[in-house]
C-alpha cells in the first residue's frame, strides 16, 4: 500500500483528504495525517480504513523525520514559513513533495539538489497561486499555438461571501485568514504594466485605484492591485507583453470604505498601542483623532475623514460597532491591525450555516492576423458548508490531483516548479471540472486595458 503523508489538517486540507481517501481503495492508498493537535486531523479521517492521524511536532526533527521515511510523497499544508524544515528531509529521504504556497527563497535553492535526485517538489497548487496559474497558461498557451501573440493580460481572485450568505453591508465575511486581509498591500507599492508604461500605486492610493469587473450571473465586482503583478512575466513568457495586472477581488464599494482605515492609520502592524487592552473600541477610534471636549467621536470621525452623515460608508462603519463604549479590545500591547482584526472579526465571521465562494476572472489580449482579440475567462465556486468550503475546494483539490499524478508518475519533470506546464495543468484542470470546478472562456471585443476605448 502506498503512503501519502499529509501534515497539516487544518481549514485548506478538507477536500485534500477526502480526495485522497475516496481514491483509496482503487490506488491502493494509505493516508497518514501529521498534526500537532489530533482531533482534527482525526475528525477529517472519520475513521476511513485507509487513513490514520498522528500527533506530529513539525519542529521535533526526529519524529518530522520518521515521518516522511514512512512515506511515499509528502504533501505539507503547514503555514508557508514552515515548509522548508520539511523539504529539506524530503531532499535526504529521496521524497517528492507538494504544497500550495508561493516559492520562497529557501525553496527555489533546493531546486539543484531536487533536478539531481530526480525529485518532484510542486509549489503554488491551489487557488491563488494554482488554479490562477493553470487556467491562464492554458489560454495563453492556445493563444500562441494558433500564432497569436499576447499583448494585454490581467488576472483577478477573490474569496468572498456567497450570494445567500451576503448579507452585511460591506458585501464581505472572512474566507480565510483575518490577518491577510488586514494587512493586504502592505510593504511596497503595487506595480504593473499599462500600454507599455511601468506604472506604481503606492500603499496609501491602492485602495482608490480599482478595476470594475463583470462575472456573469453574479454581477459586477472590483479590484485594488497585487504588490508585483510582474512576479510571474517570464514564468508565463510575457517579456514582451505590454499590459500586466493582477488584482484581488471585492464586491464594489468595498474598497471605498476600506480606505478609511488605512488613512486613519488603523491597519498599521509596525507599532503597538499603550494600555491596548484596556480600551474599548471607541477609544481604539479615537485614539486616532484629534481632542475635542466638545464634539463626540462621531463628529470627529466624520469631520477628519470628510463623510457625509448620509453616505453609505458612514453605515458601514457604524455596522461594525466602531464607537461602541462597552466592547472592550482585550488585547494587550496589540497594533492597530491586531485590533482592527479582532473588531471585524465579530461582524465578518461566517456562521455555521453560511457559504464562501470563490471568484475568478482573467482578461487576454492578443493580436492574430493583423487583428485585435480578447478572451473573458471566468471561474465561481461556491463552498457547501463551514468545513468543506469554496477556499477549501480551490486549494486541496488540486494539491491532492497533483499529488496522486506525481504518485502516479504522470507527472515526472524534477524540480522545484509551479504548475505552468501542460503536463501538469492539462489534466488537473480537466479533472477539476469534475468537481465543478469551471472556467467559462467567451471572445468579446478587443477593448485593451481601458474599457472606454473606442
Amino acid at each position: 500500500m502506498r503512503k501519502i503523508l499529509v501534515i497539516g489538517s487544518g481549514k485548506s486540507s478538507s477536500y485534500l483528504i477526502k480526495y485522497l481517501l475516496d481514491k483509496s481503495i482503487e490506488e491502493d492508498l494509505h493516508i497518514i495525517v501529521g498534526d500537532i493537535d489530533i482531533r482534527n486531523a482525526q475528525k477529517l479521517i472519520n475513521n476511513h480504513e485507509h487513513g490514520h492521524a498522528i500527533t506530529l511536532d513539525v519542529f521535533n526533527h526526529h519524529s518530522r523525520k520518521e515521518a516522511i521515511e514512512n512515506a511515499d510523497i509528502v504533501v505539507s499544508m503547514l503555514p508557508a514559513r514552515y515548509h522548508i524544515e520539511v523539504a529539506r528531509d524530503c531532499i535526504t529521504l529521496g521524497k517528492n513533495m507538494v504544497t500550495a504556497s508561493y516559492v520562497s527563497k529557501e525553496m527555489e535553492d533546493l531546486d539543484t539538489a531536487a533536478k539531481n535526485k530526480g525529485l518532484v517538489f510542486m509549489n503554488e497548487i491551489g487557488v491563488d497561486p494554482g488554479i490562477d496559474h493553470m487556467s491562464a497558461m492554458k489560454v495563453i498557451d492556445s493563444i500562441r499555438a494558433k500564432g497569436g501573440k499576447m499583448i494585454l493580460f490581467e488576472s483577478f481572485a477573490g474569496g468572498l461571501v456567497a450570494p445567500e450568505s451576503d448579507n452585511n453591508l460591506w458585501n464581505y465575511k472572512f474566507t480565510w485568514n483575518p490577518r491577510n486581509v488586514v494587512v493586504a498591500g502592505q510593504g511596497s507599492a503595487a506595480k504593473f504594466i499599462q500600454e507599455g508604461n511601468y506604472k506604481y500605486i503606492p500603499y496609501h492610493r491602492l485602495f482608490r485605484r480599482t478595476e470594475f469587473l463583470e462575472v456573469d450571473g453574479y454581477g459586477r465586482f472590483e479590484a485594488y492591485a497585487n504588490r508585483d503583478s510582474l512576479k510571474y512575466q517570464s514564468a508565463y513568457g510575457l517579456d514582451q507583453i505590454k499590459t500586466l495586472y493582477r488584482g484581488t477581488m471585492r464586491r464594489v464599494g468595498f474598497s471605498r470604505a476600506w480606505n478609511i482605515f488605512v488613512q486613519l492609520g488603523m491597519t498599521d502592524d509596525s507599532y503597538t498601542i499603550d494600555d491596548s487592552e484596556n480600551m474599548s473600541y471607541r477609544d481604539f477610534v479615537n485614539a486616532f483623532l484629534p481632542y475635542s471636549h466638545t464634539d463626540s467621536v462621531e463628529l470627529k470621525f466624520r469631520l477628519s475623514l470628510k463623510i457625509d452623515q448620509d453616505d453609505i460608508v458612514w453605515e458601514k462603519l457604524e455596522e461594525l460597532d466602531l464607537f461602541n463604549s462597552n466592547k472592550m479590545v482585550g488585547l494587550k500591547k496589540a497594533t492597530p491591525a491586531e485590533i482592527l482584526q479582532k473588531i471585524l472579526m465579530d461582524s465578518w465571521m461566517l456562521e455555521e450555516h453560511e457559504k464562501d465562494m470563490i471568484v475568478m476572472y482573467h482578461k487576454f489580449g492578443y493580436k492574430l492576423n493583423d487583428k485585435m482579440h480578447q478572451i473573458e475567462s471566468t471561474m465561481v465556486t461556491l463552498g457547501e458548508d463551514q468545513t468543506y468550503t469554496a477556499m477549501a475546494k480551490t486549494v486541496g483539490l488540486p494539491v491532492a490531483i497533483a499529488t496522486l499524478a506525481i504518485l502516479n508518475e504522470k507527472i515526472t519533470t524534477p524540480g522545484v516548479q509551479i504548475p505552468i506546464t501542460k503536463e501538469v495543468y492539462g489534466p488537473i484542470l480537466k479533472e477539476l471540472e469534475d468537481f465543478d470546478i469551471i472556467f467559462t472562456e467567451k471572445e468579446v471585443p478587443y477593448l485593451g486595458y481601458n474599457p472606454l476605448n473606442v
